[in-house]
């Protein structure tokens, strides 16, 4: 399984993505996350697409609506891809597109025979924790039934073992929600990783590695 998981899209470590995910390539960019914002949703994608495209890569829109209860054709549809890039938004509502579409089922089975690469920033990465209970303080759970017509779920994906809290001391977080979860979290003992914007988990195989500023450790 090889998992790139950051704050905020490379984060300070593009080379360990290319390392992890070999030279660019066709990308499959899922921003489901945004659903609950159609407004800017479009523009948010966008944001995505370019610095992808200047980096080398080819990114493609996947979107999941597209293929809500076709699990075995979105799983077919994402063998097409060496990469899949997941951005952020919120959490619960990106859960709620996975669930809907079967991408849970289809990324864990291509994770798991080493199909693809998985990467995913704040939301993208928040998803694959097994727990999302405490990112009520950072993401809305209440968009979830008007965006996806179901309840918000409180279980992440589980293909990492510790829960993520993205964007700690990022100018995008200036009340520091992001901070006061983390806080939370150590005073209950909850095992987490806390990113800043510059850091990134990367897992590569049955290896993980937290990678922390410009520099990785």
């Amino acid at each position: 399984m090889r998992l790139f998981l950051s704050s905020y899209r490379f984060g300070a470590h593009y080379d360990r993505l290319v390392a992890l995910a070999g030279a660019p390539s066709r990308v499959a960019v899922i921003g489901n996350a945004c659903d609950a914002w159609p407004a800017m949703r479009a523009s948010a994608i966008t944001s995505d697409l370019v610095p992808l495209r200047t980096l080398g890569y080819t990114p493609e829109e996947l979107d999941l609506r597209d293929y809500v209860g076709r699990t075995a054709d979105l799983e077919r549809r994402l063998t097409e891809y060496p990469l899949v890039w997941v951005r952020g938004g919120n959490t619960f509502v990106l859960r709620a597109q996975f669930a809907r579409s079967g991408a849970d089922l289809a990324l864990a089975r291509l994770l798991a025979d080493d199909a693809l690469v998985y990467a995913g920033y704040s939301a993208g990465a928040c998803v694959l924790t097994p727990d999302l209970r405490g990112l009520d303080a950072v993401d809305d759970p209440a968009e979830v039934e008007p965006t996806c017509g179901i309840e918000p779920r409180w279980d992440g994906i589980g293909l990492v073992q510790q829960r993520i809290v993205p964007h700690i001391d990022s100018a995008t977080d200036p009340a520091g929600v992001g901070n006061r979860l983390a806080a939370r979290y150590r005073a209950e003992g909850i095992d987490h990783w806390a990113l800043t914007d510059d850091d990134a988990i990367v897992v590569d195989g049955t290896h993980i590695e937290e990678l922390i500023g410009p520099v990785s450790r």
